[in-house]
C-alpha cells in the first residue's frame, strides 16, 4: 500500500472517530440536561413539602386575616379563635391541597428556573450559571413563575377555599348552623360543577401579578445574600445550612413584602363566587373603602412563617440537589 493510500485511510479513519466522538459527546450533553432538570424537579418537590410542614398553620391565619378582616383583628385573635373552634385541625386546613401546590410550583419553579438561567446565561453570554448575577438570577426566576403558577392556580383555589370555610359556611348560614366537614375532592368537584373547568383557574391573573415579579425578588434576594455570606475561597454552594437558611428565609421575605397586596386580592377573588372586578380596580376599591393597611391584612403572620418556611425549603432543595448530583457523579 502506497503512502497516498494509508494517508487516505487514515483521514477516514480520524473522520469516523471524530462523528461517533460528536455523536456520543450530544448524547452525553442530551442526557446531562435530562439529569439536571430530574434533580432541580425532585428537590424542587422536597423543598415544597418542607414549607408547607413548617408554615402550614400560620398560613391558614393569613388567608383567614386576608378574607374576613372585620373578623380579627390581629393574627394572635386569628390564631386563637381558630384553634378554640377546631383545633389543631383547623390551624392545618388545606394542608393535602397546599401539599399539592407546594409541590407542583416548586417541582416546576426549580425545573423552570434551571432552564431560565441557562436561557439567561446564553443571552448575557455567560459560559457557566454559577456566574451569573444576582439580577440575573432575578431575571430567570420572573420567567420561571409563568409556568409555575400555572399549576399554582387551581391548588391554591382549593386550599384557600378549605381554609376560609369556617367562616364563608357560618356568614352564609349566620352562624345558626354547624360546619359541615368538606374535604379536597369535595371542593374540587364543586367547583368544577358550579363554574366549570376554567373554574379552577380563578385568580389567575392575580397570581401571574403576585408569582412573577415575587419570584424576580425571591430568587434576587436569595442569591444576593448567597453572594453576600460567601466566604472568600468558597463557592455559594459550600456556606453551610445556617446561612443556606438565613438565604432562604431574607429570599421569602422579600417576595412577601414586595407583592403582598396582590396575593390578598388573589385570595378574595378565590375565596368569594362574587368577587368579579378586574384586579387593579379591587385593588384601588380597597384600598379607598378598607384603608391602604387592609391590603396588608395577614402580613404578620406570613413574616413569621416565611423565615423559617423558605429557609427549610431552599436548605432541603440545595441539599437533596447535591446528595442527587453525587450520586449520579458515582453511576
Amino acid at each position: 500500500m502506497k503512502f497516498g493510500d494509508k494517508a487516505f485511510f487514515i483521514q477516514i479513519h480520524i473522520m469516523e472517530s471524530s462523528t461517533s466522538y460528536s455523536a456520543e459527546l450530544k448524547e452525553n450533553n442530551e442526557r446531562g440536561k435530562f439529569r439536571e432538570a430530574t434533580v432541580d424537579l425532585i428537590a424542587g418537590s422536597l423543598g415544597g413539602a418542607a414549607n408547607v410542614f413548617v408554615g402550614q398553620s400560620l398560613d391558614t391565619v393569613k388567608v383567614k386575616m386576608q378574607t374576613f378582616p372585620a373578623l380579627y383583628n390581629n393574627m394572635f385573635s386569628c390564631f386563637k379563635t381558630t384553634f378554640a373552634n377546631d383545633g389543631i385541625r383547623g390551624l392545618y386546613a388545606g394542608t393535602v391541597p397546599a401539599l399539592a401546590a407546594n409541590i407542583a410550583e416548586n417541582s416546576v419553579l426549580f425545573a423552570g428556573y434551571g432552564v431560565c438561567q441557562k436561557a439567561v446565561a446564553w443571552a448575557i453570554d455567560t459560559p457557566n450559571v454559577q456566574d451569573l448575577s444576582p439580577l440575573a438570577n432575578a431575571s430567570a426566576g420572573f420567567f420561571a413563575a409563568f409556568f409555575s403558577s400555572l399549576t399554582l392556580c387551581p391548588t391554591e383555589l382549593v386550599k384557600c377555599r378549605l381554609q376560609a370555610l369556617q367562616e364563608s359556611q357560618s356568614l352564609a348560614k349566620n352562624g345558626k348552623t354547624k360546619v359541615k366537614s368538606v374535604g379536597p375532592w369535595m371542593i374540587t368537584r364543586e367547583i368544577i360543577k358550579n363554574e366549570g373547568f376554567k373554574g379552577m383557574f380563578r385568580g389567575l391573573v392575580p397570581t401571574f401579578a403576585r408569582e412573577m415579579p415575587g419570584y424576580f425578588c425571591f430568587f434576587g434576594g436569595y442569591e444576593l445574600c448567597r453572594h453576600l455570606l460567601t466566604p472568600p475561597g468558597k463557592s455559594k454552594d459550600e456556606i453551610g445550612a445556617i446561612r443556606t437558611i438565613i438565604c432562604g428565609g431574607v429570599g421569602g421575605i422579600s417576595l412577601w413584602v414586595a407583592i403582598f397586596p396582590f396575593d390578598v386580592i388573589k385570595s378574595r377573588v378565590q375565596v368569594s363566587n362574587t368577587a368579579s372586578q378586574p384586579m387593579m380596580k379591587m385593588l384601588f376599591h380597597i384600598a379607598r373603602t378598607e384603608g391602604v393597611m387592609a391590603l396588608y391584612n395577614g402580613l404578620g403572620p406570613t413574616v413569621i412563617r416565611t423565615f423559617p418556611g423558605t429557609g427549610a425549603l431552599f436548605l432541603a432543595y440545595e441539599t437533596s440537589r447535591k446528595v442527587m448530583n453525587e450520586f449520579f457523579d458515582k453511576m
